[in-house]
């Protein structure tokens, strides 16, 4: 019997991240989200910008740290023009900062190194202040850390300074861990 399912080329492989405990429901919610981004847009990998992308629709918290809705709006129309034809320049290049070394571990093909590199990030920051698992904030200020990944190119293009938006983060963390 044939499979009547056809494969489909150069999707990204499998990725376990969304499910990984160390995340929020909501931050895992936001991988899984990137995921699907980067196949529909056709993305070899998820890249800082897929996580980006998802970031800013998923969590209201992302969204307050951006500087009033015309900066976020800016921010989202590039990430729109990115989906729709601008991130061809991208498409078929690895995203690599130089955040961490090109590794090829199955576990985690499918995503870009400075991916990762956020990810981990994101756990460091979350583990900094005593909490078990990472959020959206957390992963917010590793994107914004990251001088030459794409999330910090497309926040420049929106007009948003990574360095000033990773501040702000840290405010925001602060004043939310005291009020819990």
């Amino acid at each position: 019997m044939q499979n009547r399912t056809p494969r489909m080329p150069d999707q990204p492989a499998p990725i376990h991240a969304e499910n990984d405990a160390r995340f929020t429901v909501e931050l895992a919610s936001v991988l899984n989200g990137a995921r699907r981004r980067a196949l529909r847009d056709g993305d070899r990998q998820i890249d800082t910008a897929h996580l980006l992308h998802s970031l800013i629709e998923a969590d209201p918290e992302v969204r307050e740290a951006f500087d009033g809705g015309p900066q976020l709006a800016r921010v989202l129309g590039y990430l729109v023009q990115r989906s729709i034809g601008y991130g061809l320049r991208w498409q078929g290049s690895v995203e690599d900062s130089g955040a961490v070394p090109v590794v090829r571990d199955p576990a985690v093909d499918g995503w870009s190194p400075s991916a990762l590199a956020a990810m981990e990030g994101a756990l460091c920051r979350a583990a900094s202040r005593g909490e078990a698992r990472a959020a959206g904030l957390d992963l917010l200020a590793a994107l914004a850390a990251d001088p030459e990944c794409r999330a910090v190119e497309v926040l420049a293009r929106g007009g948003v300074d990574a360095r000033w938006l990773a501040d702000r983060v840290a405010v925001l963390t602060a004043e939310g861990t005291r009020h819990a």
